[in-house]
């Protein structure tokens, strides 16, 4: 019985168990089984991103006390952050990686950078 490529349709040659007539076509097949589920995650990681670098440019120019509008206007997305920590007083900030924010009342956000979360990834690797 002739086998052939799962993803090119060739002919294939050697191991009876063997599914792809080359490595570039087993990339090229499970890539393209993957591709939605990687997508996903290359969108949300653009989108962590993104938040993480307007929140660390804000903090770079010394502002730590803003309007809500300001970061929209950037183009941050309030639905995507990587942790909550709540302090002992009950105040809950939202991170993206290092930078947080709480809602400081009237629409205004407090800014703050957890210098402990950088220690603390490389403590792990």
């Amino acid at each position: 019985m002739e086998r052939k490529c799962l993803d090119c349709g060739a002919k294939i040659h050697g191991r009876t168990d063997k599914k792809f007539c080359s490595d570039q076509c087993r990339n090229n097949y499970n890539n393209r089984l993957n591709r939605d589920s990687n997508n996903f995650v290359r969108n949300v990681h653009g989108l962590l991103r993104k938040n993480r670098r307007i929140l660390g440019d804000l903090y770079a120019e010394g502002k730590t006390k803003f309007h809500k509008d300001a970061l929209y206007a950037l183009g941050y997305n309030f639905n995507f952050f990587t942790h909550i920590i709540e302090t002992s007083e009950g105040q809950k900030f939202h991170y993206c990686f290092e930078y947080g924010y709480t809602d400081s009342g009237n629409d205004f956000i407090e800014l703050r950078k957890n210098s402990r979360y950088l220690e603390y990834q490389n403590d792990t690797h």
